[in-house]
């Protein structure tokens, strides 16, 4: 089995619509698919209805947290997405991505940079704005040359010249709520230094005390011995050991499947969730 356990549609920040990756999953021959677009389930029922024969589909979201002034990302697979505290918590922080896109907007002008709203909010179009969605149109005006060097200190990065704090949720209350909603939480991308300042070790075994299910280990972020060292801190804190791709579509370079998940941990994934079950394509069993 090729299992990708985190991509992105246009329900967020990527470049395919729900429709689109999942069709594209199934040519790349995945067998299992995770929908996780950033703090929304607004691109599950589009993918589900268009799941190709033989292709699974996991729901989930990447939930933005913080802890000790330091960003992460929370991957929340299988959980039931109607959990009403669960569910507020996410409408927070989407609320608050309008705002802060602007003030990143109007930070970059006063660099110098000719970006406008408008322009942003067009290449965001219906999903969940972002950052790549700015990084896109600095990528259009020449500022960089691609999508991940906006994503440095000069520019969009955590604490970055161009950067604004948004509303995220703590770490903690999003293994709790994700919990509580039925589901498993993988922490993402942990050691992804090139975004900026990462997560402690010793926070990363509080996570885990805490109930955190996995760490995100294959990424494209991570060189060798990162996943080495990684893959060591896993097998210490108890904690699953996932792989994945992270596609954005055109705004990332890395394809579908580039890093998958062992099956025996998918399977160990899914039987921890209670709040959603995978869903396979139409007519097709889950091939398990």
């Amino acid at each position: 089995m090729r299992i990708d356990l985190h991509t992105h549609s246009t329900a967020s920040d990527g470049t395919d619509t729900p429709a689109e990756l999942v069709a594209r999953a199934a040519v790349a021959g995945l067998d299992v698919v995770a929908l996780t677009d950033h703090d929304t389930v607004g691109g599950h029922a589009e993918a589900a209805a268009a799941l190709p024969e033989g292709l699974t589909l996991v729901t989930g979201a990447e939930l933005s947290c913080r802890i000790d002034g330091i960003g992460l990302h929370m991957l929340a697979y299988l959980f039931d997405p109607s959990e009403p505290e669960l569910a507020r918590e996410r409408e927070l922080v989407r609320d608050d991505r309008v705002p802060r896109a602007q003030t990143m907007v109007a930070k970059l002008r006063e660099l110098g940079v000719p970006v406008t709203w408008e322009q942003v909010a067009r290449i965001a179009g219906d999903g969940s704005v972002g950052r790549p969605h700015i990084a896109t149109a600095l990528v259009d005006l020449g500022v960089v040359d691609t999508v991940s060097d906006a994503f440095t200190p000069a520019w969009l990065a955590n604490g970055g010249r161009a950067y604004a704090e948004k509303h995220e949720l703590d770490p903690f209350d999003a293994i709790r709520l994700v919990k509580a909603a039925g589901g498993v939480t993988v922490f993402a991308h942990p050691l992804a230094v090139k975004r900026g300042d990462v997560v402690p070790e010793a926070a990363i075994a509080r996570l885990a005390a805490a109930g955190l299910d996995g760490i995100e280990v294959d990424h494209m972020d991570h060189d060798e011995p990162t996943r080495a060292r990684l893959r060591g801190l896993a097998g210490d804190l108890g904690l699953l050991p996932t792989g994945s791709s992270d596609y954005h579509g055109t705004r990332k370079t890395v394809r579908l499947g580039e890093y998958t998940t062992d099956p025996e941990i998918y399977g160990e994934i899914t039987r921890r969730a209670t709040g959603a079950f995978p869903v396979p394509g139409a007519g097709g069993a889950h091939r398990a």
